[in-house]
């Protein structure tokens, strides 16, 4: 089974930038949809960005609200998926989660992923 283990949340004043980590282990993540959500307080966790298996050209996918902001990527030979995260604002503030899917499908739906990790708190100040 895949453990997936965040790191690199914080504190940080807007406009400023994080770096998320997601280390997998257990198994070779290369073949996994791998994506990021996040959960602030009082709301749903929603769909943050997403980084699908692809055969031949790299594919992602992100909310409206991060586009231009936030860049998912991955490390597969390093086992590891990123979110760089620039120009931080307010409402980015949540707990932030890796989550992996396995191979045969894409989803933006948090329901759809096997495997998460215990998540990793992102706090943007005014």
């Amino acid at each position: 089974q895949m453990q997936l283990v965040e790191s690199g949340g914080g504190l940080v004043q807007a406009g400023g930038s994080l770096r998320l980590s997601c280390a997998a282990s257990g198994r070779t993540l290369s073949t996994y949809t791998m994506a990021w959500f996040r959960q602030a307080p009082g709301k749903e966790r929603e769909f943050v960005a997403a980084i699908p298996w692809s055969p031949s050209a790299t594919i992602t996918d992100y909310r409206d609200s991060v586009k231009g902001r936030f860049t998912i990527s991955r490390d597969n030979a390093n086992n590891k998926v990123f979110l760089q995260m620039n120009s931080l604002k307010v409402d980015d503030t949540a707990v932030y989660y890796c989550a992996a899917d396995p191979p045969g499908s894409y989803s933006r739906r948090s329901y759809e992923y096997d495997y998460w990790g215990q998540g990793t708190q992102v706090t943007v100040s005014s």
